[in-house]
């Protein structure tokens, strides 16, 4: 994932917190979620629904007001389906410093107009 650009940024904010005081990881998985569903719409040139999800890690930690970037890879593309890996990095609310907080794959199948599993193919991506 060299020469890459973030599908999502968000803020971590007091409501994305655990009991704990650290960024739930419930929230870091949703944001990867919408990252690699962009990703997975935009090269489907279409809808995609997110059918699978596995390999989920959380290397780092975030805490509240710390900026979270996801970037997103195709890895594996199917008749019908495109395997995206996604990987959140934090950045300090009051510097530079990065740190990779999750890492996940996401399966989605396209579908057409009528809500039906479409080839790769006549996605045109």
């Amino acid at each position: 994932m060299s020469d890459r650009q973030p599908y999502i940024r968000a803020t971590a904010m007091p409501s994305d917190l655990n009991p704990y005081g650290g960024v739930f990881g419930g929230w870091l998985m949703a944001q990867m979620a919408l990252g690699a569903g962009a990703l997975a719409s935009r090269v489907g040139n279409g809808k995609a629904v997110v059918v699978h999800a596995s390999d989920f890690t959380f290397p780092g930690a975030m805490q509240l007001g710390d900026e979270l970037s996801v970037y997103c890879e195709v890895v594996a593309t199917g008749t019908t389906s495109l395997t995206i890996q996604a990987e959140g990095v934090g950045r300090e609310r009051d510097g530079e410093a990065l740190t990779t907080v999750s890492n996940g794959t996401f399966k989605f199948v396209l579908l057409d107009e009528d809500d039906r599993p479409r080839a790769v193919e006549s996605a045109g991506g």
